[in-house]
């Protein structure tokens, strides 16, 4: 009988663990768009050419852009720079520790240290200070240097020609 324990335990941890590889394989072939997704962010937090990034379990992670990095206009107010390496920690909902993402403020760049999500609504945190943003802006991932303005500053071009 307790063959058929050790049979029963040792079928569990390789079930498990094929499961684990299989979890583990799928993530590995997701971008980090689709990983924000997992993580209940829309992809539009993240701008266009991210070249590669890491995951860990505890959800901590490094994205990578090329060259400089990237920086963009959002509503015409705020200017966001992304560093080439971004990092910071990710659960369902929430970014913390966030390193490598700012936005200028009047002349001053501030660095953006977390970000949240409540119901529709996005929470950008600088220090104590938080902008709410409706989800929906962030359907589509900006282009750096235009943001997400790139089609509309194109069709104007297009219509003044």
């Amino acid at each position: 009988m307790a063959k058929n324990h050790h049979q029963v335990y040792l079928l569990f941890f390789l079930t498990a663990a094929a499961v684990a590889a299989t979890v583990s394989a799928a993530a590995a072939n997701l971008t980090a768009y689709e990983m924000l997704e997992r993580y209940k962010f829309p992809r539009g937090i993240l701008p266009q050419g991210v070249q590669r990034y890491v995951l860990r379990p505890d959800g901590s992670f490094e994205v990578f852009f090329s060259g400089s990095g990237c920086e963009f206009r959002v509503g015409g107010r705020y200017l966001l720079r992304y560093e080439r390496r971004i990092a910071g920690t990710a659960r369902a909902g929430s970014i913390r520790g966030l390193q490598g993402v700012s936005v200028k403020v009047l002349f001053v760049w501030l660095g953006i240290n977390e970000v949240d999500r409540a119901g529709d609504q996005l929470n950008f945190h600088v220090g104590p200070l938080a902008a709410s943003f409706p989800l929906r802006k962030f359907a589509v991932s900006p282009r750096c240097r235009c943001g997400f303005d790139c089609a509309t500053a194109g069709d104007a071009a297009v219509a003044a020609s």
